[in-house]
């Protein structure tokens, strides 16, 4: 059981208003220096990335991120530099603070520390510190209002908190200890929630293409990714099965604005900030309860989207996107999870003739798709209906397990590193490192972290 220290004694900072007696309390710069050394001709071609993994290897073929034409505008980072990105201070999913690993090049938007006695001090306790400092969104609210950018000089002047380099080394060891074992309970609960995903649609997808009755007669659909469909079914171009629909919302002026994410149609606050929204949205078309929704843009730079969403209520929603009207002859919550399954297959992408970005309902409108008799398509719509819903209140009760252990991290790192926690006493035993990023987990990075700005 951790306790706190016996001894505190007040400071003048807001954050942290009393640390443990014996450690000092300094600003940034006496151990810290701020450096800024440009790739000049291109000398070093390692290119790293901070992302919400911390800093990792970037490829040169096929770089994550906003890349320059030029990396001589890049600045080199050494082994063991901290690196921050103190720039749009609002937006709080993206990373802040890294620890450097190896020489390397990074965005001159980026902020060097490096320390002025590499031997006086743990670099690693420092980056812990830091980055409590972002776990806790400190750094937009230093200075006056609400900050969007820290200039490295001011960075340099927030109070940093001293213990002995003995206490350094065991705060280090501890949280090193303590975070692989949290980190690698949050992956094993993400892989739990990716095998229950693919669950999901393993059942979806035999269902919308197989039917319920494993014993029924099969025969060829024509689909080479589906194979064999229950003899009974048809198979009928899109078209016979659904028109497109396009409501101009101009002289309408309906309020209700949707989105599409995920693979499912949301509510939108029609008065929001965040995102990209228009000035007007008489643009936007009108879409009813039973509509379909196909995101047919950016086929080629997007593989990961989920592209199809079924329509529960009237509203708005971008023109960009193709809607479609089932006709009578299909139960739309079957159309939609056929085409659903189509999409996870990634059927669109290859449609169209060429490199294509974008497609419209011209381009699909001789898809061929099963379809069973409308009282089998509604027990087949039922059934995957009721398997998800069991499987997402699945997936709901994990990602609060996670939620509650990325709190606890985080609390435990700013209890330790704030002296709030003694840890000096702690025998911290052998154990498993932290796995390694992999390219696959820094890329699904991409969707809420920009890995390198540059204008």
């Amino acid at each position: 059981m951790l306790k706190p220290y016996e001894e505190y004694k007040e400071t003048s900072i807001l954050w942290n208003q009393c640390v443990p007696k014996a450690w000092l309390v300094q600003r940034g710069k006496s151990i810290f220096q701020n450096k800024k050394e440009l790739n000049i001709h291109n000398q070093c071609n390692n290119i790293l990335s901070l992302t919400l993994k911390g800093v990792v290897n970037n490829s040169i073929d096929n770089p994550i991120g906003l890349v320059p034409k030029d990396y001589s505008t890049y600045q080199i980072f050494e082994k063991d530099d901290l690196v921050f990105k103190l720039i749009d201070l609002e937006n709080f999913q993206t990373s802040r603070v890294g620890l450097v690993y190896e020489r390397g090049i990074m965005s001159p938007a980026y902020i060097c520390l490096a320390l002025r006695k590499k031997n006086d001090f743990n670099i690693k306790y420092f980056f812990y510190q830091y980055y409590d400092l972002y776990l806790r969104r400190i750094f937009n609210q230093i200075g006056a209002g609400v900050r969007s950018t820290l200039s490295a000089k001011e960075l340099l002047n927030i109070d940093i908190l001293i213990p002995s380099r003995e206490e350094q080394d065991q705060i280090v060891r501890f949280l090193d200890w303590k975070l692989a074992k949290i980190n690698k309970l949050i992956r094993a609960k993400k892989k739990q929630i990716a095998l229950l995903n693919e669950q999901k649609q393993v059942i979806i997808n035999n269902a919308v293409t197989k039917g319920l009755d494993p014993n029924v007669p099969m025969k060829d659909s024509g689909i080479e990714w589906i194979g064999t469909i229950p003899e009974h079914w048809k198979v009928l171009y899109l078209s016979q099965t659904a028109t497109e629909q396009s409501i101009s919302n101009k002289d309408i002026r309906n309020q209700n604005l949707l989105s599409l994410s995920y693979g499912k149609i949301i509510n939108k606050d029609i008065n929001t900030t965040n995102g990209l929204l228009p000035a007007s949205f008489d643009t936007y078309q009108i879409v009813h309860n039973g509509n379909i929704i196909l995101r047919l843009t950016d086929l080629q730079n997007d593989h990961k989207s989920l592209r199809v969403g079924l329509v529960t209520q009237t509203g708005i929603i971008t023109s960009a996107y193709t809607c479609l009207l089932p006709r009578r002859n299909v139960v739309p919550e079957f159309l939609y999870l056929l085409l659903h399954s189509y999409d996870v297959c990634k059927v669109f992408y290859g449609m169209g003739g060429g490199v294509r970005q974008s497609i419209g309902f011209d381009d699909i409108r001789r898809l061929l798709i099963p379809v069973p008799p409308l009282g089998e398509q509604k027990q087949i719509a039922d059934f995957c209906y009721i398997k998800s819903d069991f499987i997402e209140r699945l997936v709901v009760s994990i990602e609060k397990e996670i939620l509650l252990l990325t709190e606890y991290r985080t609390r435990l790192i700013s209890d330790v590193v704030t002296g709030k926690l003694d840890v000096r006493g702690i025998v911290v035993p052998d154990y498993e490192s932290d796995e390694e990023v992999t390219d696959n987990e820094m890329r699904e990075d991409e969707e809420t972290d920009d890995v390198e700005e540059m204008e």
